[in-house]
């Protein structure tokens, strides 16, 4: 009887070190390193486009944002946790884009910044189809001052223009952050616009 009991508890220990295994940012609680985040859906660009994204993340502030993208073409959206550490940026870039061209733009965007820093390590990249919209994608590790960061860009076409995004950390967490990343582009939706209906 112990022994049934016993392999009870196992069975209801693997299945809930399974289940956190299986982080899934829609869904409960993801446990990322120390700490649980609870992502929530958030809308950008006037309801035009959503994303998941942790609940705590705020606008980074004007001054970390000078500091941290020091080119006045810094991005619209600027979303990241207390310390800046991780960021998911968004920009409307005013230059056409159309879906067959989503991986054109990728491998242009990727030699851009390769022959930029030719320091960057480049890792997987290609374009993933989410909710009928191809979204263009590579990561690399690029070096700060005084540390290593991992980046994840990301290209869409958004009302007939570019949408460029990244999420970056640093690099040394990127193996706890990687797949939420993906999962946070996995959750992009667009409201198309289906013109005048009247």
């Amino acid at each position: 009887m112990a022994e049934m009991v016993d392999e009870k508890i196992l069975d209801f220990i693997n299945a809930a070190e399974e289940k956190e295994d299986r982080k899934d940012i829609r869904n409960g609680l993801v446990k990322i390193r120390e700490r649980y985040y609870e992502f929530e859906e958030r809308d950008f660009f006037d309801e035009r486009l959503k994303m998941y994204i942790p609940k705590d993340f705020e606008e980074m502030s004007l001054e970390a944002r000078k500091h941290k993208y020091q080119s006045e073409n810094r991005p619209d959206i600027i979303k990241c946790n207390k310390s800046g550490s991780i960021c998911i940026t968004l920009k409307k870039i005013n230059s056409p884009l159309d879906e067959e061209n989503v991986g054109k733009l990728k491998d242009v965007m990727k030699a851009i910044i390769k022959k930029r820093n030719p320091a960057n390590v480049f890792y997987k990249d290609g374009v993933l189809e989410i909710d009928s919209k191809n979204i263009g994608f590579f990561e690399f590790k690029s070096y700060a001052i005084d540390d290593s960061l991992y980046n994840l860009m990301f290209f869409l076409e958004f009302e007939g223009k570019t949408l460029m995004g990244t999420f970056s950390c640093k690099h040394k967490e990127c193996q706890e952050w990687r797949d939420i990343a993906f999962q946070v582009i996995q959750t992009i939706s667009v409201k198309e616009d289906k013109g005048d209906e009247n």
